[in-house]
């Protein structure tokens, strides 16, 4: 009995070097030592040796079962060691590689132009205003001189949250509410968000729109149009023609839309300006002595001239965009353009 146990060491301890993986190490480890194991098989028969060899016997059998065991956990390990030394060796960083460097972020264009518009402005010396984009029909509409009955004010053209009380339509609120709290001379910008119920190819539900606020004595017309030509020719191009069409606004009299020569054709005709050669790009006036008396301005000493232009409207201009909604998409495709 002893030789059979001396053979099951020698085949235990070289099946258990020779295993690759834990797996294959539980299995001879219930091989030799479970209770079905070739070592427990042979000490059930210690029982047939004779009385003066059982302790002999007995020793020999614990020494080849601590050997076995002992056998098993430096295998495993040994095993676990190589594993680990192999996922760190597969995770390593190979610091002769190239970096790769970061996507870099960039303005959205709308905030872009924004920006570029409000630079120049702020260059002249105005100064830029806010306010809320939940406003009360009395700045939105009265203190503008926007009656009650003006179409502006239905359903179809407004959002309204309750009633007294819209989405702004216009960043022209921000005017009175500047002019309440400041004597003049006043010299404002306001771009901000803006809301009406609109959508199509050129018009969005929302957009930006940059409000232009100029009171002091003796401001006229003539003023408005040479501060416009500026900005359009610092924006646009020295080359960039402009005029100013007669229109209609309830809180400048008189009013004007103003075009500039199409930026795609030079004023040629083409597609994006219905071949007329002019695209319209906005909306200004001098300031309606109504408006004065809810800011309680004297309109007999001083007069103001305003403007409202669309963010949107300019970037489709400089960068030749065929749809508003292409700017609220999200669409990498488009944005990594700019």
């Amino acid at each position: 009995m002893k030789q059979k146990l001396e053979e099951i060491r020698a085949s235990a301890l070289d099946t258990i070097h020779a295993a690759a993986d834990l797996a294959e190490l539980e299995q001879l480890r219930v091989k030799f030592l479970g209770r079905k194991g070739v070592l427990t098989d042979v000490l059930r028969g210690l029982a047939q040796c004779p009385p003066e060899d059982r302790p002999a016997v007995g020793k020999v059998a614990n020494e080849v079962k601590q050997a076995v065991a002992d056998a098993l956990d430096a295998r495993k390990e040994a095993i676990a060691a190589s594993q680990e030394a192999a996922s760190a060796a597969a995770e390593r960083l190979d610091l002769s590689l190239p970096g790769r460097r970061p996507l870099r972020g960039h303005k959205h264009p709308v905030m872009r132009v924004a920006e570029e518009i409000s630079d120049i402005f702020v260059q002249l010396g105005f100064q830029i205003a806010a306010g809320p984009d939940v406003e009360t029909e009395y700045y939105n509409f009265d203190s503008l001189n926007t009656p009650a009955n003006h179409p502006a004010r239905d359903l179809h053209d407004t959002f309204f949250v309750k009633p007294g009380v819209v989405l702004r339509t216009h960043t022209s609120p921000v005017q009175m509410r500047v002019m309440e709290r400041t004597q003049p001379p006043v010299a404002v910008i306001v771009p901000g968000r803006v809301y009406r119920v609109d959508q199509d190819a050129s018009h969005s539900p929302m957009f930006y729109q940059i409000e232009g606020l100029l009171v002091d004595k003796g401001i006229s017309f003539a003023d408005l149009k040479g501060l416009l030509r500026l900005f359009i020719q610092r924006y646009f191009g020295p080359t960039t023609k402009t005029r100013f069409r007669p229109h209609y606004f309830p809180f400048t009299e008189p009013s004007a839309e103003v075009d500039i020569s199409c930026t795609v054709c030079s004023g040629k005709g083409c597609r994006v300006c219905k071949h007329s050669g002019w695209l319209e790009i906005l909306g200004c006036g001098m300031v309606h002595p109504e408006v004065f008396r809810y800011a309680n301005y004297d309109s007999e000493t001083y007069t103001g001239l305003a403007f409202g232009l669309g963010v949107e409207r300019i970037a489709m201009l400089t960068h030749a965009i065929s749809s508003i909604h292409y700017l609220y998409e999200n669409d990498l495709r488009f944005l990594e353009q700019f």
